[in-house]
């Protein structure tokens, strides 16, 4: 395998006086990830800490296993600052190779999703210096015909790649040139090396979706991530007897969330994996989750399920974390007279679920809004056209924020680092929202979302908030399509579960919802699916696609008041 260049030393915004602030604040503090899952080893070695479809273990046989893994990646010559990469499902060993990672010093990279093809997970890996991988055979949106065992290897400084058979197959052979993962109880060959006790030190490496362009590397250190871990544990009161449970796959930012929370309270983390073929309401229950995390979409399928079933209750969850897109309230209110009560958050890969409404808020904020922003963050709206200007009060701004659980920067990247802040200093989200009377955050939509309908802006989210609240609409999304003379018209496009409404059915439910005459769809179709993100979001830019190649083909329509 060939010589990379040395990139150990990496490049970030860390700075020593804000860094002060935030441990004065307690907003930062001295454990690591590795630190705190070993210290519940030490206190509560018996119980349990993570568990996949297949496997259970406690905190003392996780800890033992991310020595041993710690040991084997020391003995391939990796040394701290080296990145460590995982393409791999839902699984027991994606927890590990992060704790591995902060225990040692090295950036793990978990950000590889299902659906990429091998010649995009080599560019990301040769774009960071990759020097370990973890991955599954039959992984991937092209496993059949394309060998990521065989790629990576190519890549220059590739110094480990390991082989995870999958699940359902653990006898199946290790692909050349790679390892298997070594076993809890193999004798070490080297001592292993001094635990970093570093929590400054950048220990996670995700890639951003790239939908505008090639995906940029966030950076964040053990702190950065805990502060947001901490903040959320807190106020929603988690402890040693929550069972958290993750619907988003761990390679999503979300995933990320739910690791920090479970070591912050030491309560057992849930790994769901779609590939095992267990129905998702089948293993909350048969796991007795009662804090679920994931994405609008997961809600959404849930509730459909549950109601096709007749069930009262979704098993024992009391809590249902949802973050990635605005929730529609209709949704809110339905887990909240199945007795799970929503938690509405708003966040980003760079600055983490910062965003959230708490258990004691009226309904009304639960539904209606994100709430406000954790402990160690601040939000502030600016001025969308001129970002160095603050919003006025009532106005819609772009969402910015500073605090504890931002981001260290892009990896390699200045100039994108550069341009995501104001001149003040907050880092701009690309987001749009406005803050209520009381503070509390209400998400408009993305900047890039907004549709321009002849100088007029039209933002996504109050439609589709309104179209949600019709009984047959499953899942709704507006988005621009292009017109030779206004530039872009509304586009809706609707998937449902039982009869869908007619298009003056439509926008007449859309009147009476409230939506302005002025923001009308002139566009609709009915969809069977809509194209998701690795995450489950909605993917708009695709849907544009869609109409553009003729796979979906909205009918024009045109709102007609109704008669008096």
């Amino acid at each position: 395998m060939q010589e990379a260049p040395d990139m150990s030393h990496l490049l970030t915004l860390h700075d020593p006086a804000k860094a002060r602030e935030h441990y004065l604040s307690g907003v930062w503090q001295t454990d690591t990830l590795y630190s705190l899952a070993r210290r519940h080893a030490a206190e509560r070695g018996q119980a349990y800490a993570v568990r996949d479809c297949a496997r259970r273990l406690s905190w003392n046989a996780l800890v033992a296993w991310v020595d041993v893994l710690a040991a084997d990646l020391h003995e391939a010559g990796l040394r701290r600052g080296d990145r460590v990469s995982v393409w791999l499902p839902n699984r027991i060993e994606s927890v590990l190779v992060f704790l591995a990672c902060s225990r040692n010093g090295y950036v793990c990279n978990p950000s590889l999703h299902q659906n990429y093809t091998v010649a995009e997970i080599a560019t990301l890996l040769s774009g960071i210096g990759c020097r370990a991988l973890f991955a599954q055979p039959d992984y991937g949106a092209d496993a059949r015909s394309a060998d990521i065992f065989a790629r990576a290897a190519t890549l220059p400084g590739m110094q480990r790649i390991y082989a995870l058979p999958g699940l359902s197959h653990p006898g199946r052979a290790i692909p050349a040139p790679a390892h298997a993962l070594p076993e809890p109880g193999r004798p070490l060959r080297l001592p292993l090396p001094a635990v970093s006790t570093n929590p400054d030190q950048v220990v996670y490496l995700a890639f951003t979706s790239g939908t505008t362009g090639q995906p940029k590397g966030v950076m964040h250190s053990d702190n950065t991530l805990l502060a947001n871990g901490r903040a959320l544990v807190q106020d929603w009161r988690l402890g040693h007897g929550t069972a958290l449970l993750t619907l988003s796959p761990m390679s999503h930012h979300i995933g990320t969330v739910a690791l920090e929370q479970m070591l912050v309270a030491g309560c057992e983390l849930v790994l769901y994996d779609p590939l095992a073929e267990v129905a998702a309401l089948d293993w909350i229950a048969t796991t007795g989750a009662t804090y679920v995390m994931g994405v609008p979409t997961h809600a959404i399928d849930l509730l459909q399920e549950s109601s096709r079933r007749g069930w009262q209750k979704l098993g024992a969850v009391k809590v249902f974390y949802m973050a990635g897109a605005p929730i529609p309230s209709e949704t809110a209110r339905r887990l909240l007279a199945l007795g799970a009560t929503p938690q509405n958050v708003y966040g980003m890969t760079e600055n983490g679920s910062h965003q959230y409404t708490r258990p004691s808020d009226p309904v009304e904020v639960m539904t209606g809004t994100c709430g406000k922003s954790c402990s160690g963050y601040e939000v502030r709206l600016w001025n969308a056209q001129n970002p160095d200007l603050e919003a006025a009060p009532g106005e819609i701004g772009e969402i910015g924020g500073r605090g504890g659980g931002l981001m260290l920067g892009y990896f390699s990247n200045q100039s994108s680092t550069e341009q995501s802040f104001n001149r003040s200093g907050w880092f701009l989200s690309g987001d749009l929202g406005r803050l209520d009377a009381e503070g509390n955050l209400q998400i408009v939509g993305r900047k890039k979302d907004l549709i321009i309908r002849g100088g007029h802006n039209i933002h996504p989210a109050p439609i589709e908030e309104r179209a949600h609240r019709h009984p047959a609409v499953r899942k709704a999304a507006a988005f621009g399509v292009a017109d030779a003379r206004l530039g872009e018209k509304v586009c809706l496009a609707v998937i449902c579960d039982e009869r869908a409404p007619m298009p003056q059915e439509m926008l007449q439910h859309l009147a009476q919802e409230g939506l302005s005459k002025f923001d009308m769809p002139e566009f609709y179709a009915v969809a069977q699916e809509f194209p998701l993100t690795p995450s489950g979001k909605i993917s708009k830019r695709e849907l544009v696609q869609w109409v553009a190649s003729g796979r979906l083909q909205p009918e024009p329509v045109r709102y007609r008041a109704a008669a008096q």
